[in-house]
C-alpha cells in the first residue's frame, strides 16, 4: 500500500533528478541543487565557459521573490555591485522593517578565460515554504567579444527540462521540517 510518505518520496525523487539533468547540461549552474526552506544559504554560482573563446567580462543574477538580506562576496579584479529594489513586501529582521532588499547582484570588470571556470559567490535568507518548490535565479554572462549568455529559460508546465536551449540556474527548496 501506498502512503503520502511514499508519494511525498517519490515526488521530490523526480524534482531532484529533473533539477539534477538540468544542472549537469547547464553552463551556468549551482553547486548545491537543494536547500532547506526558510534558511540562510550560501550558493556558488558556476560559470563553466566564456563566449566563442572569449573570456567573460561580466555576470549578473537576477534573484527570485522572497530571497532575503543578500551578501554578495566580492572577487578580487571583479567590480561588485548588489542593486536593491523597493520591495511590494516590506518584512522584519532584526527588529527593524525592510523595505529595500538586495534584487540582483552585478560582478564586472573582472575577466575569465574561455578555458577555465570560475565560482561567483552569494550568502542569502531563503523563503519559506510548505510544498518543495523550485527557485530560478536567471543569470546572464557577457564576454569580452560583446556576446552574451542568457542563462535564463525556466521551464513551463509542458516543457521537458533537457529541452531547454539556456536554463537558468535552480535550487530545489525544501519545507523545513517543524
Amino acid at each position: 500500500m501506498i502512503n503520502r510518505v511514499t508519494i511525498k518520496f517519490y515526488l521530490l525523487c523526480f524534482v531532484i533528478f529533473s533539477c539534477f539533468s538540468l544542472n549537469v547540461n547547464a553552463h551556468a549552474s549551482l553547486e548545491e541543487d537543494t536547500a532547506i526552506a526558510g534558511n540562510s544559504h550560501k550558493a556558488v554560482l558556476r560559470i563553466t565557459h566564456g563566449c566563442n573563446g572569449s573570456p567573460t567580462v561580466s555576470v549578473r543574477v537576477r534573484l527570485p521573490e522572497g530571497v532575503k538580506r543578500t551578501k554578495p562576496m566580492p572577487k578580487p579584479g571583479w567590480v561588485l555591485e548588489a542593486k536593491q529594489e523597493k520591495l511590494d513586501k516590506p518584512y522584519q529582521s532584526r527588529g527593524v522593517t525592510v523595505t529595500e532588499d538586495v534584487r540582483e547582484i552585478h560582478w564586472k570588470g573582472g575577466s575569465l578565460e574561455d578555458k577555465f571556470f570560475d565560482e561567483f559567490v552569494f550568502r542569502m535568507e531563503l523563503p519559506e515554504a510548505s510544498e518543495t518548490t523550485i527557485l530560478y535565479f536567471r543569470t546572464v554572462q557577457e564576454c569580452e567579444n560583446g556576446e552574451f549568455h542568457r542563462w535564463i529559460d525556466i521551464p513551463g508546465a509542458k516543457d521537458e527540462v533537457d529541452e531547454l536551449e539556456s536554463p537558468a540556474p535552480s535550487i530545489i527548496l525544501i519545507p523545513a521540517e517543524g
